[in-house]
């Protein structure tokens, strides 16, 4: 409605999908979409590698434009969601418009 100063919501789709700030009691923003989106660039990606690797080893040749597809796509699963850009960015990232910077460890907790 109109007039509500909030909404609430819940889960909806696929837990492998949602960003970990649905898991917690903190308030939920736009970025969540931009975690859903990098893991499903992330199976895209994997997918189309798959299928690259078996039947076009040429389709490798551009490995400038999928470590730039892989590194938008950990950018936008940064579990940190002030980390990830919007989806204005990822676009611009994704048609070469911006630089692509290298993404730090998508979880704080992970130690490389």
């Amino acid at each position: 409605m109109m007039d509500q100063s909030q909404t609430q919501t819940s889960i909806r789709g696929t837990k492998g999908y949602v960003a970990p700030k649905w898991f917690r009691s903190t308030p939920i923003a736009a970025k969540v979409d931009v975690y859903s989106f990098g893991v499903m660039l992330l199976e895209i990606i994997c997918w189309a590698l798959d299928v690259m690797v078996e039947y076009d080893m040429e389709a490798l040749d551009d490995m400038e434009k999928l470590e730039r597809f892989v590194k938008v796509a950990i950018w936008c699963i940064q579990e940190d969601a002030s980390l990830r850009p919007t989806m204005r960015k990822v676009m611009h990232m994704l048609e070469g418009v911006v630089d692509v910077p290298f993404p730090p460890c998508p979880s704080p907790f992970t130690t490389t």
